[in-house]
C-alpha cells in the first residue's frame, strides 16, 4: 500500500489515511461511498456518533466483505442523546454492527464530562474491555491533554485535530507536544487551502508542483500532510478523487517542494492574522464613531 501504517504508543498500528464520513450525511448514499472507499484502497473509515452514519459506514463495511482484522474503524463519543461514554460505545458497537473498534476518541474536550480526567477514566475502562483497541481524543489542545496526562494511566493514542497548510505552524506546538507522549497527530480537513481558501500563497508552489509531477493539487496536499506524519482524514464523494487520494501516498515531494509549500503556507497565516486585526479594528473604529455621534447627537463633550 501506498500509505504506510503508523506505529501507536500502545504497541497497535493505524493506516495513515482515512477515510472520513463527516459531512456524508446518512442513507444507502452515504453507504455507497464508503463501499467505494474501501472498494479502491481505504482500509480505515472515521465516523463518529454525532456524524449519524455510523449504522451506514457498518453496513458498507460488512458488505465489503473484508475479514474484522484488515478494516480499521474509527468511531467518536459525541455526547448524543443523553448516552454516557459506556452506552455510546455500546450504541456505536451495535450501529457499526462490530465487537469492538479500533481507536475510540472524545470528539470534543467539551464532553468529557464531569472533567477530563473522570472521563479519560472510563475511556481506559473501555480499552481494558476490549471494546477498542486504542483510545484517543479530538480537538484537544495542550492544556487539556496536560490535564489528561496528569491523570492517566493510558496515554491517548492519538490526538484528531485540523490540519492543513495555512494553519500547520499554528497547530506544531500541539504536534510536538504530543510526540513526547507518543500521541499521534491526526489531520483532518487538510484540502482546505485548495476547498475554502483558494487563491492564496499556496496556489502558486501547489500548481507548479502538480504541473511538474503530472498530478492534481489535492494529490500534492494530501501528499504533504503524509510528509509530516500524521494520519491524513480526508473525504470525497468522487470515486475517481477517492483513487487520487490513495495514489497520492505514492507522490514523490521533494524536500523543496514540502518547504515551498511550507513557506506558503506561513505566508498565507500572516495575511490572515493581517486581515483579521484589520477587521477588528475597522469595527472597532465603527463603534468609536457612532459613540462619537451619539455623543454629539446628546450634546456630551467626550473629546
Amino acid at each position: 500500500m501506498p500509505w504506510d501504517l503508523i506505529k501507536l504508543n500502545d504497541g497497535t498500528s493505524i493506516p495513515s489515511v482515512a477515510y472520513g464520513t463527516w459531512r456524508l450525511g446518512s442513507g444507502d448514499q452515504s453507504v455507497d461511498y464508503v463501499d467505494e472507499a474501501i472498494s479502491v484502497g481505504f482500509s480505515h473509515i472515521d465516523t463518529a456518533q454525532g456524524y449519524g452514519n455510523e449504522a451506514e459506514a457498518g453496513k458498507a463495511i460488512r458488505e465489503s466483505g473484508l475479514a474484522r482484522k484488515d478494516i480499521y474503524i474509527t468511531t467518536k463519543f459525541s455526547n448524543r442523546d443523553g448516552l454516557t461514554i459506556e452506552e455510546a460505545i455500546q450504541s456505536s458497537l451495535k450501529k457499526l454492527g462490530v465487537e469492538y473498534v479500533d481507536l475510540y476518541l472524545i470528539h470534543w474536550p467539551g464532553y468529557a464530562q464531569p472533567d477530563i480526567p473522570t472521563a479519560w477514566a472510563v475511556m481506559e475502562k473501555l480499552k481494558a474491555q476490549g471494546l477498542t483497541k486504542s483510545i484517543g481524543v479530538s480537538n484537544f489542545e495542550i492544556p487539556h491533554l496536560e490535564i489528561l496526562i496528569n491523570s492517566a494511566k493510558v496515554y491517548p493514542a492519538a490526538n484528531q485535530i485540523q490540519i492543513h497548510a495555512y494553519n500547520f505552524q499554528d497547530q506544531l506546538p500541539l504536534i510536538e507536544f504530543g510526540k513526547k507522549y507518543g500521541i499521534v497527530s491526526e489531520g483532518y480537513s487538510p484540502l482546505i487551502p485548495i476547498t475554502r481558501m483558494p487563491g492564496g500563497p499556496v496556489d502558486k508552489p501547489l500548481n507548479e508542483i502538480s504541473s511538474r509531477l503530472n498530478a492534481k493539487p489535492e494529490q500534492v496536499l494530501l501528499a504533504w500532510a503524509k510528509s509530516k506524519g500524521v494520519v491524513v482524514v480526508t473525504s470525497t464523494t468522487k470515486k475517481e478523487r477517492m483513487e487520487g487520494y490513495i495514489a497520492a501516498g505514492d507522490l514523490p515531494l521533494t524536500v523543496e517542494d514540502i518547504a515551498a509549500i511550507d513557506e506558503a503556507g506561513k505566508q498565507g497565516a500572516r495575511q490572515q492574522t493581517a486581515r483579521t486585526f484589520i477587521r477588528r479594528a475597522v469595527f472597532i473604529c465603527g463603534l468609536g464613531a457612532i459613540a462619537l455621534g451619539l455623543a454629539g447627537a446628546l450634546g456630551i463633550d467626550i473629546l
